[in-house]
Parts: structure tokens; C-alpha cells; sequence
């Protein structure tokens, strides 16, 4: 059983994002959204990530936990909560200490005492502000237990080694799937893997991408964020579909879904030697899909070699953001 702090959080996690983030009339009902929370935590995925930024001040996901813990309190002890923050309304990280302590307090604020915050990320790494500066101040917020412990979000494997020697990092949060397996090339997986630092895999689905259930552009809603990025644009979007096919072909033939499998891979990745502890992130908003999710199907190594021969074939066409975003990355 996979941990992080020392507490058994099962090999799947949660991710946030969907409940909250974009239009409003994309998001479920709060009673559905509740649903959807107990399911995660009922299929024992228990690392729920969420951010001050995923919505608007007055609904985000520390809002609707807020309201979730007040209505099921008994599940408050249960999951173990990570934030992320310190990303000005404009998209901009500031990671100055004073921002830093300003978005640790609303979030503070905003939970009103239901649950603790057991991991704050600054969001991106604001590279106006030394590293030594950002986490000193995060070590800060820690031993005032505003926050339970330090963690990153979107840096690279340099980073990583140095925020090592100056604070305990409790996990790094990356984008790592099938359709972006850069983590596994590029240092930050063998950094985490001999620093002991778990990893949490957002995005494990191509946000949704591998679910198969995108078939064209026209499928993402109007006002879908997903819209402004390079992967899911014509052309693009169609190249990138091969790979999801075969996947979808493998999921057939094993009787689960494409999701399972892509959630799988990741999971049997962690218990590679030499690996870190991975735990991916799937959102949702029905409680049938995060159930689904959440049964781990177990791939054996010719399943494992087939996805390896399938990515190396299937080159994904696109960056993983919009141009202004990805000058915010740190990889």
C-alpha cells in the first residue's frame, strides 16, 4: 500500500480540478459533487488535490471541502488534502512571502477549520524569487502548522535535488500519462525515485483524452479550457487519437476501460524497481466513473511492453499548454 506522510493513501488519488474550474455550467450540483467525494474517499483514494485557483474566490475546491467536511465530517481524517497556490488571478505565480503567506491564509480561512491542508504547493515556480526564499518561508508556514508539509508542483528534476537539500519535500506533483511520459526521460523521475519523494501523476487521463470518450474537438464543451491547448486543436487532436485507438483496442480485449488501463500503466510503473512511489490523479464528477477508476487493473509485463511499443509509435503532437502557460513550466 503506497504512503505519503506515513499514511496508507491507497495507489489511486483524486484531483479536484473538475468540480469547480471553468464554467459554471459545467460543473456537477454540489449534491453530485458530494457524491463524487465520497466515492473517492469510499474507493479509497484518499490524496485529493485541489487549488485555491480551480474556480472563482467564492467557489473553489477549498469552498466546496469546506462544505463537504461540514456535511461528512467523518470524512475529514480519512484523506489527506493537497493545495496548491500562490498564483495571482491573472496567472501569474508570486511566491514572494508575503503572497505566499496570503494565499496560505485563505485557504486557511476558506476550509474554516473542517480539514487540514497536509500539503501546499506554490503552483508554479516564480523565478523572480530565490527557491531558498520560497521554501524557507513555506518551512515557515509548517511550523506554525498553517500547512502539514512542503511540497512542488511543475519543476524539474534541478529543482527537485535543490529544494531537497533546503526543505523535506513531502511529494512533487507532475503531469505523467501515457500521452505524456516526458517525467520518465527528462530526470524528474529518477530525482524522486532517489530522493524517496513520491510523485502525483496529474492529468493521468489526457483529461480525458484517454478515457476514449473525445472523439473530436467538438466534444469539449463551450468555454472548456481544453480548447486553448496545442493537443486537442484540429489536426493535432486527430494525429493524437491514433494512440488512444490502440489503447481502447487493449482495454477490449482485457474487458476493462481505456481509463483503467492508462491508470494501470501508472501503477505498475510504481512498482518497477527503482521507481518512485506514483499516484495518479483522476478527476471526475460521477461517482460511477471514480469508482471505475479506482478498481486497479493489474498489467502484466507484456501488457506493459505492448503500451511501451504503442508510445514509442504513437508520437503525441502538440504542447501540453497554450504558449503563455507553458513560460510558466519549470521543466
Amino acid at each position: 500500500m503506497p504512503t505519503i506522510l506515513n499514511r496508507k493513501v491507497g495507489p489511486i488519488g483524486y484531483g479536484l480540478a473538475s468540480l469547480t474550474f471553468g464554467p459554471p455550467t459545467n460543473h456537477p450540483t454540489e449534491e453530485q459533487a458530494f457524491a463524487a467525494l465520497r466515492a473517492a474517499a469510499d474507493t479509497g483514494c484518499l490524496v485529493w488535490d485541489g487549488a485555491e485557483f480551480y474556480g472563482t474566490p467564492d467557489y473553489n475546491s477549498l469552498v466546496l471541502l469546506r462544505r463537504f467536511f461540514e456535511k461528512y465530517p467523518e470524512y475529514a481524517d480519512k484523506v489527506l488534502l493537497n493545495i496548491k497556490g500562490a498564483m495571482r488571478p491573472n496567472w501569474v505565480p508570486d511566491a514572494s512571502p508575503d503572497y505566499i503567506k496570503q494565499s496560505v491564509e485563505s485557504c486557511v480561512k476558506q476550509l474554516d477549520g473542517k480539514a487540514n491542508i497536509h500539503m501546499f504547493e506554490c503552483a508554479r515556480r516564480d523565478v523572480k524569487v530565490p527557491l531558498e526564499t520560497q521554501l524557507n518561508t513555506l518551512k515557515e508556514l509548517v511550523d506554525e502548522e498553517k500547512i502539514g508539509s512542503v511540497a512542488l508542483s511543475e519543476v524539474n528534476a534541478n529543482t527537485i535535488r535543490e529544494a531537497a537539500k533546503i526543505v523535506d519535500i513531502s511529494a512533487v506533483e507532475v503531469e505523467l500519462s501515457i500521452w505524456n511520459t516526458g517525467p520518465l526521460t527528462n530526470g524528474i523521475v529518477r530525482a524522486c525515485a532517489e530522493l524517496d519523494i513520491p510523485i502525483i501523476a496529474y492529468s493521468p487521463l489526457g483529461a480525458a483524452m484517454l478515457t476514449g470518450t473525445l472523439k473530436s474537438p467538438t466534444d469539449l464543451p463551450e468555454g472548456d479550457y481544453r480548447r486553448m491547448f496545442p493537443k486537442y486543436q484540429d489536426g493535432n487532436f486527430q494525429e493524437n487519437l491514433k494512440l488512444v485507438k490502440e489503447i481502447e483496442k487493449m482495454a477490449e480485449r482485457k474487458g476493462c476501460t481505456a481509463a483503467q488501463i492508462a491508470l494501470g500503466w501508472l501503477v505498475a510503473l510504481s512498482k518497477r524497481p527503482d521507481m518512485p512511489t506514483i499516484i495518479p490523479i483522476p478527476g471526475g464528477k460521477s461517482a460511477k466513473h471514480i469508482t471505475e477508476n479506482a478498481a486497479v487493473i493489474e498489467l502484466k509485463d507484456e501488457d506493459m511492453d505492448l503500451i511501451d511499443s504503442l508510445v514509442s509509435s504513437h508520437t503525441v503532437v502538440g504542447d501540453r499548454f497554450p504558449a503563455f502557460a507553458m513560460g510558466m513550466t519549470d521543466l
